[in-house]
């Protein structure tokens, strides 16, 4: 199969889809742009502050991109290209797309309030409770993990890592202060964007260029710490000082990773055809490796196709953003989109680099001795520039601007993930006495809460944490569909089009965790495990079954009122 044509189809689809079933879903829920949103009705200058739509578009992909993308499609090739690619663009059409833009929707509908509140008023005040204390627990899994995989890509040359990755670190150290500075620049002197967006892009160049001559050399311990200590200060910022402006600017660096990878796929095609074909099995089997196709791979492929952490991001800070709700189709459905070529890129990578999609087979392809998805993605884009004659200077660059974007869109996730869970945090206890005797409702109290808990699941480490996130992530999809549903059927509304949505990922989700739950237990009785995997096994275990507990009821909850014979408010 041919990687250049396979990315051409994948583009006109979803560009097709954009066009009519975006807009017939903002036709059939009512965008109306005349509606003022909670961006200017509740404007505080710190979570409510509206923003320009190239800088939310900017903020809300990045938050959603993050290494999702990349990672899922990579490590779910062992079941060939097919199902994937199917997945990846059926699922980000008809599914994640429209979570994105209904989760949005549903949010500026609400005040801006995130997805617990809205279920409070459509579904019922326990189940409010429960997808808070749930989604707050799949939040400390975001934070660990990304926290995990950032640090990894900071990590100095003389401490495991590579020269790029301390090339990274500076970069990024960089783009911190200039990140405020534009947003100065832009928001409080109303510097004309056009001006600032080109002064901002050259700078950023110019991190990029600073960070491959002098490459911070620091042990991962040093980083994680500094990750934490970011965030925390971070996610309590206005907006407008550092969220705005860096997720506008780093989205250039998706940006310019997706050209990037687009025309060194045409280059290397046009020098080469055999270097990008996709030698990857079409079809491996229904089976492989003691993985089953569903729903291993329905979990393993999340971002690039759905992922419930996007509606948290939706309606956690991106509604409380939104200028115009006509923006909401291009914002919520039109990003996922664009990371669904993504994940079709990433796809490709790990395509034309082995033979059966096995990460071995990968790592004995690029010499490496230590692997993960973002070091295949970037050695698989910088290759196909190899292919085109670029020089060992310009292959270096590429590797280390793909993987400064891939660090500071799992950076962006950490801090909007952080951002939500001290919302959730608030939300939980605000207005109960424990809540104003503790002052748990403060943000700077629970900001740190969610930060600590993060960071003791985050020493567990990335391999331990991923496999729990991907299943509990997919899982946050099934409420937020409920609660677009039940509020549609609520002011008369067709909701039709979300049922397959939630029985489908409702049944995915809760059959991997309780599949995962099975060979954890298993190995765990066992016996003879050593005391790292045994640690990692009863800690997911542990977290796998309030997870699933609450998770069914929720279901249950939200399938009454939707499937009931009318809506009902909720009661609290």
């Amino acid at each position: 199969m041919s990687a250049l044509l396979l990315i051409i189809l994948a583009i006109v689809i979803f560009v097709v889809a954009y066009l009519t079933y975006g807009r017939y879903l903002a036709k059939t829920w009512g965008i109306d742009p005349t509606k003022t949103t909670p961006a200017h009705e509740l404007e505080d200058g710190v979570d409510y502050c509206p923003a320009k739509t190239p800088v939310l578009m900017g903020h809300h992909f990045s938050s959603i991109a993050g290494a999702g993308p990349i990672n899922g499609p990579i490590q779910a090739a062992f079941f060939g290209w097919i199902p994937c690619f199917l997945w990846i663009v059926i699922g980000g059409i008809f599914f994640g797309a429209v979570q994105d833009f209904g989760a949005l929707f549903v949010s500026i509908r609400h005040k801006g309030k995130s997805l617990g509140e809205v279920i409070e008023e459509n579904i019922g005040h326990r189940t409010r409770i429960l997808f808070t204390v749930f989604a707050w627990l799949v939040l400390l899994l975001v934070i660990a993990a990304f926290g995990d995989i950032v640090a990894n890509s900071f990590i100095g040359a003389s401490y495991g890592g590579s020269s790029s990755n301390g090339s990274v670190a500076t970069a990024s150290l960089l783009f911190i202060p200039l990140a405020i500075a534009f947003g100065f620049l832009v928001y409080r002197k109303n510097a004309p964007m056009g001006v600032a967006t080109v002064l901002g892009v050259v700078l950023l160049a110019a991190c990029v260029g600073i960070g491959l001559v002098l490459p911070f050399d620091l042990p991962k311990n040093f980083w994680i710490g500094f990750v934490f200590i970011y965030i925390i200060i971070a996610s309590v910022t206005p907006v407008w000082i550092l969220l705005q402006p860096r997720d506008y600017l780093s989205s250039f660096l998706l940006y310019f990773m997706m050209a990037a990878a687009v025309i060194g796929i045409l280059g290397a095609t046009i020098v080469n055809p055999a270097s990008t074909t996709i030698i990857t099995p079409a079809f491996t089997g229904f089976s492989v490796n003691g993985s089953y196709l569903f729903p291993t791979l329905f979990i393993t492929i999340a971002c690039g196709a759905i992922s419930g952490f996007h509606s948290l991001i939706a309606s956690g800070t991106t509604s409380k953003q939104l200028e115009n709700e006509k923006d909401a189709q291009m914002v919520g459905y039109g990003s996922m989109l664009i990371e669904c070529v993504l994940a079709v890129i990433s796809l490709i990578t790990i395509g034309t680099l082995a033979a059966d999609g096995a990460q071995n087979t990968v790592k004995d392809a690029l010499g490496l001795s230590a692997i993960s998805p973002t070091i295949i993605f970037a050695e698989g884009i910088s290759k196909f520039f190899a292919t085109m004659g670029f020089g060992s200077g310009a292959v270096a660059a590429t590797k280390t601007v793909i993987m400064l974007a891939v660090s500071c869109f799992c950076l962006t996730s950490l801090d909007t993930g952080t951002r939500l869970g001290r919302f959730m945090f608030q939300e939980l206890f605000a207005g109960t006495e424990i809540g104003k005797k503790l002052k748990l409702d403060n943000m700077y109290v629970a900001t740190v809460i969610t930060a600590f808990f993060g960071f003791v699941l985050c020493l567990a480490g990335y391999t331990k944490v991923w496999p729990l996130f991907g299943a509990a992530n997919q899982l946050v999809a099934v409420p937020a569909f409920l609660a677009l549903a039940a509020y549609l059927k609520k002011i008369g509304r067709n909701n039709k089009m979300l049922y397959i949505p939630i029985v489908f990922m409702s049944c995915a989700t809760i059959c991997s965790l309780i599949l995962s739950l099975k060979g954890n237990l298993t190995a765990i009785f066992k016996g003879g495990l050593d005391g790292t995997t045994l640690f990692t096994d009863v800690l997911q275990s542990v977290i796998i079954v309030p997870l699933v507990v609450l998770a069914v009821i929720l279901i249950i909850d939200g399938a009454k009122v939707i499937w009931g014979k009318k809506a009902t408010k909720a009661a609290k």
